[in-house]
């Protein structure tokens, strides 16, 4: 079977069920867990499927029909709606600012507990680069939420001008993934602690022996975080200062620029002798490695690595080891949080809880450790 068909047939299948797992459809193509793993990459960055925890589910449609560009807008029900006689009355207002990378797992962890509550949940699409949360919280509350769960456009930290905004819509809320910019606004969120999973990344290196460790990330809203974690550990574990550390600003640059500066940091390690490097994201390091590759370096040989995300990491040619931010978990406590205030007596009695969850370190074979996932 030629791969477009192959494309062809996952998308029916998923249209089909609605949403299946990487081991059914490796099943039904008769096709190795890698090559759907693949192809679900290759079909989620064409916009045809949204990938889950373990498996896919169809692209989410426009419900107005309008042809979809740069700029998506709200998007139909992504969970089962009440059931008939159903206690609860809520619908969940969801706000997130991609459907392709990182958000799906966090939208899978708060299907999961709507499910489990009998809660509908709609969705609003917010693009990065086209950020019109104002106009996506409108259309939210006007479809009927009753509560809000925001992962802003801003990145990790909401201006205060964005949060009045959310409040004044009215409605209880919960950020993911964000925190405000005044840390001392009594506002709920629930979000990923970056600075501690690069503090860990960091002191895998140095329990594998490694004194001096790189860092490498992208321009992305979490590069900050990450270099303040891997600050702190160089620090606080008595590492090495001055190893290399570069931000590649991969967002502005094309293929050929971006190679260079691959290059640029492996031959800076290479240089003062460190071994080691922390690189944000998996896809940042499966390139870094063949670059690597090209000029007869190896992975962990020459440069060990660490990645951070683990959205793809487990697919490189050496598997990578990762930092796992826990996103299942993310949208999954958003819900509960929300949840709680709604269904109290009296929500003005409900404390407010801003919680913080540590990600994962899944070792694997590119840091030079036995793999333990």
């Amino acid at each position: 079977m030629l791969v477009a068909q192959r494309h062809e047939q996952l998308v029916r299948e998923l249209q089909e069920s609605e949403g299946l797992k990487v081991t059914e459809l490796a099943a039904r193509l008769n096709v190795s867990r890698a090559t759907i793993r693949r192809d679900l990459l290759d079909l989620e960055a064409e916009g045809r499927v949204t990938r889950v925890r373990g498996g896919a589910v169809p692209a989410i449609p426009h419900p107005t029909g309008r042809p979809s560009g740069p700029r998506p807008v709200a998007a139909p029900s992504v969970a089962p709606r009440l059931a008939a006689g159903s206690a609860s009355a809520h619908t969940l207002g969801l706000l997130v600012p991609s459907a392709h990378y990182y958000y799906p797992r966090i939208v899978s962890g708060v299907q999961a507990v709507a499910a489990e509550r009998d809660v509908r949940v709609v969705i609003g699409l917010s693009d990065y680069a086209y950020p019109n949360d104002t106009q996506q919280l409108q259309e939210l509350a006007a479809s009927g939420a009753t509560g809000l769960l925001v992962a802003s456009a801003t990145g990790h930290t909401l201006p205060q001008e964005q949060l009045e905004q959310l409040q004044a819509v009215g409605l209880p809320f919960v950020l993911m993934e964000r925190q405000p910019y005044d840390r001392h606004a009594p506002c709920e969120f629930v979000a990923t602690d970056h600075r501690q999973g690069a503090f860990r990344a960091v002191g895998h290196f140095r329990d594998l022996g490694h004194d001096r460790v790189g860092l490498f990330t992208n321009n992305s809203p979490t590069a900050p975080l990450l270099r303040e974690g891997y600050e702190a550990a160089v620090r606080h574990l008595g590492l090495a200062a001055g190893a290399p550390v570069l931000d590649s600003g991969r967002p502005r640059l094309g293929p050929e620029e971006a190679g260079r500066l691959y290059d640029r940091f492996v031959k800076e390690c290479l240089a003062d002798g460190t071994r080691a490097a922390l690189v944000h994201s998996d896809h940042d390091a499966i390139e870094l490695m063949r670059r690597m590759r090209a000029h007869g370096l190896r992975t962990p040989d020459d440069l060990a690595l660490i990645a951070y995300d683990d959205e793809i990491a487990s697919l490189a040619d050496v598997p990578l080891t990762a930092v796992a931010p826990p996103k299942h978990e993310i949208g999954a406590q958003s819900a509960r949080l929300l949840l709680d205030r709604l269904d109290a007596a009296d929500p003005s009695a409900v404390p407010v809880r801003q919680l913080l969850i540590q990600p994962r370190l899944i070792v694997r074979s590119s840091c030079g450790a036995a793999a333990r996932d």
